[in-house]
């Protein structure tokens, strides 16, 4: 292979059987099941990177499923989504991400800068709840629970939601080990098919686990859940902030 096919064929790695697929990833009848959670501010300060900033002490639990989705296959993910602002416009910022298929594990973080990792995130209908559990590696570190579908939300502000922009910290390191990427990633999600929304009573517990910290954000009071199904589009994304000094 001569140095211009490696330059032609270099998408992923490997370079002779990539791990995943070029976009676009289209995902359908996406579940979702968010729990919004009031905990700790300086707790939240103390992840959140600027220029990110923190307006709100609150952050939404998600677990989420997608039977069928483009390149990825059949998963289920789970982990702590904080909303947060950048430069005046409100969106959300991807604080923890688990999921059990390499795929979207590989694709999520080379691409855009998901902060994923392999575990074993579940979300199903328990009789006449919503249950998802995420267990890492054996281990249970979260159990949410809502009631199943009790009643229909208004689809235009959660569509309005949906919308938002997302922001994503990418580290990509050199071969010395100091950072050769580390970046503000925005991306959106577009071409959406919203199906249902509907909310619930809720509960969820966090467990410490010292590699999968999601109870270092302490649930101190449920604010709300919802549970969505849609199809849609997971966008590429921008460079919006460069730590490195680099033009953007």
């Amino acid at each position: 292979m001569n140095i211009d096919d490696v330059r032609k064929n270099a998408f992923a790695m490997p370079l002779t059987s990539p791990a995943f697929p070029p976009g676009p990833y289209r995902f359908v009848n996406r579940e979702y099941m968010i729990i919004t959670y009031r905990t700790d501010m300086d707790a939240l300060r103390a992840v959140v990177p600027e220029p990110l900033m923190v307006t709100e002490p609150l952050v939404k639990y998600e677990f989420i499923r997608m039977p069928d989705s483009t390149g990825f296959g059949d998963y289920t993910e789970s982990g702590q989504v904080i909303p947060v602002t950048f430069e005046g416009r409100a969106g959300s910022y991807t604080h923890a991400m688990y999921l059990n298929d390499h795929p979207p594990i590989a694709g999520g973080r080379e691409l855009w800068g998901f902060p994923k990792k392999l575990a074993a995130p579940s979300l199903t209908a328990n009789v006449d709840a919503l249950v998802g559990r995420l267990d890492y590696h054996g281990i249970p570190v979260a159990l949410g629970t809502m009631g199943y579908k009790h009643r229909a939300l208004d689809l235009a502000p959660v569509l309005a939601s949906m919308l938002a922009p997302n922001f994503l910290l990418k580290i990509v390191p050199h071969v010395d080990g100091t950072p050769r990427i580390c970046e503000i990633v925005e991306y959106e999600l577009t071409d959406i098919n919203l199906k249902g929304a509907w909310t619930g009573p809720a509960a969820l517990s966090l467990t410490p686990h010292a590699l999968a910290p999601v109870a270092d954000l302490p649930v101190l009071e449920i604010i709300s859940a919802t549970h969505i199904v849609a199809d849609l589009t997971l966008g590429l994304g921008r460079v919006v902030f460069d730590y490195l000094g680099k033009d953007v």
